[in-house]
């Protein structure tokens, strides 16, 4: 599928579809909460149209239904599919990846193809390796030219996933399994040289947050939602515009740092990388490995008809790096549930290659170009909430 990132002031893309209004987190073992009732000090976030250094655009992969994942058996070949996360790719790559691969090991040869070399792409590979399989990543674009690459990007596994009513036991069941390995993949990555680490997030919001069993938390694991540290500061404890912020621990990927070093781990365990572009599934099942796995993302809408699968487009701005802001920081939009544009919706998130902001959703959208009416909200609304005077 096309990609493209533009070096022209703007956004980062890919959004978050079907949030709950208090998305839930990881709880971190080692970056407790404080109790302290004082105002907070943060470091303010500078938000100018001068430190506006590029926007890049992508497209998440959604489907109603959720992810496909599942094998075939075509004569002595085996297809895996491991595709369709909508925004939760990151989140989940090392659960479905593990999973796929376990999907592998009836067949006796240990060779296999992996199609497609983004987050999903790249766990899948060394999920096979770690099965002890002998690993071709086949792909049209690498790190940093992947629609990964353009990822905000958090630990959320219920991100742009599934439609409510889509759920079955069946596939909660998929899910669960996916979202445990995977956090305790990521949790075991945390440090430099992933770009894995915890980060403190501030939620922002005028109406007194519900309890935590109370939580709207969707189809997640009990995990994610019983164990997770959370806490609500009122008026005169928090620097944000609003009455009240929910403060919890979240897990940040840096997706360049990420991305590239599992590009190195592939290739230090044997694992080659070859660029190629397919145009139908006989292109596909004519390689020379016996066991393929499929994680080309959107790219199977064309390449394997698959019709459910639908673009969603997304647009998020980065400043440039700001030293000593440390935390992580949003309000949600009431408007979002309605459908419109949300007119009042921060969200920021850090990083060593800059200040993130957005993030925007455009379903069925599938213009790579950069949607300027967003892309002057996104930075308009950040200026607003960062530069606001807090309620007493």
């Amino acid at each position: 599928m096309n990609r493209r990132t533009l070096l022209k002031a703007g956004g980062l893309a890919l959004c978050h579809v079907g949030l709950a209004e208090w998305a839930p987190v990881l709880a971190s073992p080692v970056h407790a909460l404080s109790a302290a009732r004082q105002t907070l000090a943060l470091t303010p976030v500078h938000v100018s149209w001068d430190r506006v250094i590029r926007t890049t655009v992508g497209l998440r992969p959604h489907r109603d239904s959720g992810f496909v994942l599942r094998a075939e058996k075509q004569g002595d070949r085996l297809l895996v599919h491991n595709y369709g996360h909508g925004g939760a790719g990151m989140s989940l790559a090392w659960g479905t990846g593990a999973i796929a691969a376990d999907m592998t090991l009836a067949q006796e040869s240990r060779r296999a193809a992996v199609i497609g070399c983004g987050a999903v792409g790249l766990a899948a590979a060394r999920q096979l390796q770690r099965r002890g399989f002998d690993v071709v990543i086949y792909t049209a674009t690498v790190p940093p030219d992947t629609t990964s690459n353009m990822s905000m990007a958090s630990f959320t596994p219920a991100s742009g996933l599934i439609a409510p009513e889509q759920r079955t036991p069946e596939w909660d069941a998929q899910f669960h399994e996916a979202a445990t390995t995977s956090a305790e993949a990521l949790e075991a990555l945390v440090g430099s040289e992933y770009g894995v680490s915890w980060i403190d997030h501030f939620q922002a919001t005028d109406r007194p947050p519900p309890p935590d069993d109370e939580q709207p938390d969707g189809p997640l694991p009990a995990f994610l939602t019983t164990q997770r540290s959370r806490e609500i500061l009122g008026p005169g404890e928090h620097p944000f515009p609003t009455r009240y912020v929910v403060r919890t621990s979240s897990l940040r990927i840096e997706p360049s740092t990420y991305l590239e070093a599992l590009v190195r781990d592939v290739v230090q365990f044997g694992g080659r990388i070859v660029i190629r572009q397919f145009d139908t599934p006989a292109d596909v099942m004519a390689l020379a490995e016996p066991v393929i796995v499929n994680c080309t993302g959107l790219g199977s809408h064309a390449l394997f008809g698959d019709e459910e699968l639908v673009p969603v487009k997304g647009q998020l701005t980065l400043l440039s790096p700001q030293e000593g802001v440390t935390y992580r920081a949003g309000r949600r939009s009431s408007a979002r549930a309605s459908g419109s544009p949300d007119v009042t919706a921060v969200g920021m998130m850090p990083r060593r290659d800059g200040i993130v902001l957005g993030n925007t959703q455009e379903r069925g959208v599938w213009s790579l170009d950069v949607n300027e009416e967003a892309r002057q909200r996104i930075v308009t609304n950040a200026m607003r909430f960062f530069r606001a005077t807090p309620p007493r």
